[in-house]
C-alpha cells in the first residue's frame, strides 16, 4: 500500500484584520498609537509607584505587577501585528508562532490570577483595615504574585506542548492577526479532541475559580461598605473598588466570550473581539486606575511639579 504524501508546514500566513492596502495604513497608525500609549502608560505607572513612597502599599504593588503583565502581553502581539500591516503577505514561522502562543498564554492567564488577587487585597483592606498590614505582608504579596505567574506559566506550557505535538499538513492561512490557539486547532490535520478538551477545561476552571474569588470578595466587601456609618467613608471605599471592578468586567467579559467555547463555534466575528483584550484593555488599565484614583493623580501632580522646579 502506497504511503500518503504530505508536506509538514514550516510557516503560517496571518491574514490580519484586512487585506486592503489603504486600511492597512490606517490600522498601522491606529494600533501604533494604541501600543505606544500602552507602553508609556504602563511603564509610567510602574515608575510612578516606584518613586512615590506613599504608593508603596500592597494595592499598588499588585497594580505595578498588573502594569508589567499588560506591557508584556501587549508586546507579545502588537510588534508582529504592526509589521504585517506594512507587508503584502504577513507570515510567521512555526517556532515563532509557538513562542507567541506561549507568551500570550502566560501573560493573559497571569493577569486573570492577578485580578483575583487584587480583589482579595481590596477585601482585606476594607473588611479588616486594622489587620491589613499584617494580613497582607510583603512576603504574602510576593507569594501571591509568584503563584499567579506559576499558574499562568503552567497553563500556557501545557497548551503549547500539546499543540506542538499536532501535525499541520494542510492549509497554512490563519484568519487572525496572531497565533491564537483556536485558529491553529482548526488548521491541524491531527485529532484535536484532546486539545479542545484541555482548552475548554482549563479555560473554564481558571475563569470560574478566579472570577468566583472576585465575586465572593466583593460580596463581603459590599456588606462591609454598607455598614460604614460615614457617607464619605462609603464613597471612598466605592471609589477605591470601582477601578478594579471596571478592569475585571472588561477582561473576563471579552476573554470568556472568546475562549470558553468549542473550537467549532469560533467565528471570525469573535476574532475581532481579540483586538479588545490583546491591545485595548492593556491601554485602558493605567488610564482607569489613574483617572479614578486620587492618590495616583496626586502623585502625578507632584511628579509634574518636581519636573518644573528650577534647578
Amino acid at each position: 500500500m502506497a504511503e500518503e504524501n504530505f508536506t509538514v508546514l514550516t510557516e503560517f500566513i496571518l491574514l490580519g484584520l484586512t487585506d486592503r492596502a489603504e486600511m492597512k495604513i490606517m490600522f498601522f497608525v491606529l494600533f501604533l498609537m494604541i501600543y505606544a500609549i500602552t507602553f508609556v502608560g504602563n511603564l509610567g505607572m510602574m515608575f510612578l509607584i516606584y518613586v512615590t513612597p506613599k504608593l508603596h502599599t500592597p494595592m499598588y504593588f499588585f497594580l505595578s505587577c498588573l502594569s508589567f503583565v499588560d506591557t508584556c502581553y501587549s508586546s507579545a502581539i502588537a510588534p508582529k501585528m504592526l509589521i504585517n500591516f506594512l507587508v503584502v503577505k504577513g507570515t510567521i514561522s512555526f517556532p515563532a508562532c509557538m513562542v507567541q502562543l506561549l507568551c500570550f498564554g502566560v501573560f493573559v492567564t497571569t493577569e486573570g490570577f492577578l485580578l483575583s488577587v487584587m480583589a482579595y487585597d481590596r477585601y482585606m483592606a476594607i473588611v479588616n483595615p486594622l489587620l491589613y498590614t499584617v494580613a497582607m505582608s510583603q512576603r504574602k504579596c510576593v507569594v501571591l504574585v509568584t503563584g499567579s505567574w506559576i499558574c499562568g506559566t503552567l497553563n500556557s506550557v501545557i497548551h503549547t506542548i500539546s499543540l506542538g505535538r499536532l501535525l499541520f499538513c494542510g492549509p497554512n492561512v490563519i484568519s487572525h492577526f496572531f497565533c491564537d490557539i483556536h485558529s491553529l486547532l482548526k488548521l491541524s490535520c491531527s485529532d484535536t479532541s484532546m486539545n479542545e478538551l484541555l482548552l475548554l477545561t482549563f479555560a473554564g476552571v481558571i475563569a470560574i475559580a478566579t472570577f468566583l474569588i472576585v465575586i465572593i470578595s466583593y460580596v463581603f466587601l459590599l456588606v462591609a461598605v454598607l455598614s460604614i456609618c460615614s457617607a464619605a467613608g462609603r464613597q471612598k471605599a466605592f471609589s477605591t473598588c470601582a477601578s478594579h471592578l471596571t478592569a475585571v468586567t472588561m477582561f473576563y467579559g471579552t476573554l470568556s466570550f472568546s475562549y470558553i467555547q468549542p473550537t467549532s463555534q469560533y467565528s471570525v466575528e469573535k476574532e475581532k473581539v481579540a483586538v479588545f483584550y490583546t491591545l485595548v484593555i492593556p491601554m485602558l488599565n493605567p488610564l482607569i486606575y489613574s483617572l479614578r484614583n486620587k492618590e495616583v493623580k496626586d502623585a502625578v501632580k507632584r511628579a509634574i511639579k518636581i519636573k518644573h522646579l528650577p534647578c
